[in-house]
């Protein structure tokens, strides 16, 4: 899923640092909004902070150059058994950019419909047991401002939705928006979408 890579930095003066950091594949995520106001949430277990987290459905670009609003639209079908007509970008964001190239682009999506249940997506491991909920928008924010939420996917997805909302969407952009993102994993000598 990603690879750690090691570069030697030239800071001048003949003074050089090694710094390592998680080459990562990049990942989208999908706020997912109905008309009242309320967002749909998946709870997954996270083994590295041993928590379960309230997310929105969320996942990697799978393969060098995926386009980031079909893996979004993959993702919203897959975790939430949802699809949208009506998508635009929030916001883009660095997850630790101190550490990894991981750049996430978060989606709101709207004007939903369940996926009938012939049609919907067979979840494995620890998404086999993934629980969902629709939380009212200011309550997630309540939330994240209270200190029980803490995944910086929602936390951005929530203050982005809410910017979005109060300014009446004047902060959202296209949902094909052009991506500024460090080069991802096996992708380092192409052009990443």
């Amino acid at each position: 899923m990603w690879d750690i890579d090691s570069d030697v930095i030239d800071l001048g003066d003949d003074e050089r640092v090694t710094r390592d950091y998680v080459r990562h594949t990049g990942a989208v995520a999908v706020m997912a909004m109905n008309e009242r106001r309320e967002v749909y949430l998946v709870k997954q277990y996270r083994h590295a902070v041993r928590a379960e987290c309230w997310e929105p459905p969320a996942g990697l670009l799978d393969m060098p150059g995926e386009d980031p609003l079909e893996a979004a639209r993959r993702e919203l079908w897959e975790e939430a058994d949802l699809t949208a007509s009506q998508w635009d970008l929030l916001i883009d964001a660095y997850t630790s950019p101190g550490g990894s190239t991981e750049a996430i682009r978060i989606f709101l999506a709207r004007d939903l419909v369940e996926v009938p249940e012939a049609e919907r997506f067979s979840r494995e491991a620890e998404e086999a047991q993934m629980e969902g909920a629709w939380v009212p928008l200011d309550e997630l924010m309540a939330a994240v401002l209270e200190g029980r939420v803490h995944g910086p996917t929602t936390v951005i997805g929530a203050f982005s939705l809410s910017e979005a909302l109060r300014s009446d969407g004047a902060t959202l952009r296209p949902a094909q928006s052009d991506w500024n993102r460090p080069p991802a994993r096996d992708a380092q000598n192409s052009e990443t979408a």
